[in-house]
């Protein structure tokens, strides 16, 4: 298992051009898909084991950050070429409180229901009119990765 099968060893290995200790956002992208590309290119590694291997860093690098947000005062900042804005969360209105609403919703969402069941078959609602087959909208496939 040479340095080429180790995806920390293969992004050490690789350069960056940057005049900066800190890479601007930029720059790490335009680097990383070229690290990729020839590191696919030379085709001496296997693609499952290099997205293993990412998916991992990538668990580890959202643990991290989640951990130094929790310690980070809550304010603006600026430093090593970052720029943060604290933004209040400010308040959610609770809409369910209200009886109208809910009764609303209820109906919105048993009228959904009837939309969905149309798809399917014909269906009358409650008051004997045919529910339309309503048109639908493709949502974008992705392959999703777990370990």
């Amino acid at each position: 298992m040479g340095a080429s099968k180790n995806l920390l060893m293969l992004m050490n290995q690789q350069e960056v051009e940057s005049n900066n200790f800190f890479l601007t956002k930029k720059e790490i992208q335009t680097s990383s898909k070229k690290f990729i590309t020839e590191v696919l290119e030379a085709g001496e590694v296997d693609k499952y084991e290099l997205i293993a291997q990412a998916k991992r860093m990538q668990e580890a690098l959202e643990v991290i950050n989640t951990e130094l947000l929790k310690v980070l005062p809550q304010e603006n900042f600026e430093a090593f070429g970052l720029k943060g804005t604290f933004r209040n969360g400010g308040d959610t209105i609770n809409y369910s409180e209200d009886e109208i609403y809910k009764e609303l919703k209820r109906c919105l969402d048993e009228r959904a229901d009837l939309l969905k069941l149309a798809q399917k078959q014909e269906v009358a609602d409650l008051y004997g009119n045919i529910v339309p087959k309503v048109s639908t909208t493709p949502r974008k496939s992705s392959l999703s990765i777990a370990f």
